[in-house]
């Protein structure tokens, strides 16, 4: 009995043993291949792609872009220069229309008026002969002193009539002037164009009575149109420094990009505006109406003008710059760095800046993303 149970224990002892060197080396495998697992997932880590320019500076042609609205030459608010009632108004009076200088739009009731140039001619008449009479007056005044014998001059002027003389000539120079006033008056009654002009409003119509002073229209001059475009002391450092104004070009787009004009820069304001602090170029177009597509007045145009040719920048998609205002670049590393964008200028879809490093050439990213971080690793592939 007691062999037995020794022989029992040796048996259960030895199954143990047996037991632990398996766990053991079980615990060790799974040990080894979760480690050789990790080793793996390490060598297989996915880095971030981002699409690259790679960037040289070059000398570029700088573009200016401002904005304005058309508006006519001269802007007219006509007005009646004699009072009277219409009588007649011309087909071509008529708002939309254009008109020529010179051309009768109305006629007012004239009747006092011819009236009053008929007193005008008559009282210059009557001042004319008041004058020749006083001439010859005073010639025979003059005569009768001499003939007295007496030395020296008289006591008084009025001796020789040259007071009454001078009224004379007052008089008549007084008439003719009347004269002249009713025939212009009289003339006045007969409204006309003032220039070749657009007729935007027409304040009468037939039976109006006008008062001096009175609205007639509004005309808008059609010879040529302007637009003023406001400019940043960034923008006019970016113009060729010429002064002569009408070497720069100037295209005009409207707002819907569809159509486009040609203008001249006619002038440049020698102020700053006080509110926006910005110094104006007045850009002209000449029959604005007479061209393939008329521009109108108050129409929005975007005007682009050929600057001066600027040294080393980089040319970049617009894209490139994020809304920070931030260029992200990858070193030979493939490591993201950043740096602030200084924009000279913009080209459609593209924009021209100041290189923000040394060196000869960099990969700048084309579309920074905001989970960016400086020193992240990232795969970067050249934009085809």
């Amino acid at each position: 009995m007691k062999k037995n149970v020794i022989t029992l224990v040796i048996t259960l002892a030895a199954a143990g043993s047996i037991a632990g060197v398996v766990g053991y080396n079980g615990m060790q495998m799974a040990m080894a291949k979760e480690a050789s697992t990790q080793h793996v997932q390490q060598n297989n880590v996915v880095l971030p792609s981002v699409s690259v320019q790679t960037t040289t500076a070059s000398a570029y042609e700088a573009e200016v872009i401002g904005y304005g609205e058309t508006r006519p030459r001269f802007e007219l608010q006509f007005a009646s220069e004699v009072s009277g009632r219409v009588e007649w108004l011309a087909d071509e009076f008529e708002t939309g229309k254009v008109i020529e200088q010179g051309t009768v739009l109305a006629r007012l009731d004239d009747t006092a008026y011819q009236q009053a140039l008929s007193q005008a001619k008559a009282d210059v008449a009557d001042t004319r002969l008041e004058l020749l009479e006083e001439e010859r007056q005073g010639e025979q005044a003059k005569s009768e002193w001499q003939r007295s014998g007496l030395s020296g001059e008289p006591a008084s002027p009025l001796v020789l009539r040259e007071p009454q003389l001078a009224s004379a000539k007052a008089k008549l120079v007084n008439a003719q002037q009347a004269l002249e006033k009713a025939q212009k008056d009289l003339s006045d009654t007969e409204i006309k164009a003032p220039f070749d002009a657009l007729v935007v409003t027409r304040d009468v119509q037939p039976g109006t009575y006008l008062a001096s002073g009175g609205m007639i229209a509004t005309f808008y001059s059609v010879d040529r149109i302007e637009v003023e475009i406001p400019l940043s002391e960034a923008q006019w450092a970016n113009l060729p420094q010429s002064q002569d104004f009408t070497q720069w070009s100037v295209e005009l787009t409207d707002s819907n990009g569809l159509q486009s004009w040609t203008g001249e820069v006619e002038r440049a304001y020698q102020h700053l505006d006080s509110g926006t602090r910005q110094r104006s170029l007045i850009v002209t177009v000449d029959n604005p109406l007479e061209k393939e597509h008329p521009l109108f007045s108050g129409t929005f145009v975007q005007a682009r003008l050929n600057g001066a040719t600027m040294e080393q920048l980089w040319e970049l998609p617009a894209s490139a710059i994020s809304q920070q205002g931030e260029l992200w670049l990858v070193d030979d590393d493939g490591l993201l760095h950043k740096a602030s964008a200084d924009k000279a200028f913009e080209r459609q879809d593209k924009v021209y800046v100041t290189p923000v490093v040394t060196d000869s050439e960099a990969q700048v990213v084309l579309r920074p993303l905001s989970t960016f971080n400086v020193g992240m690793k990232v795969s970067a592939s050249e934009n085809s």
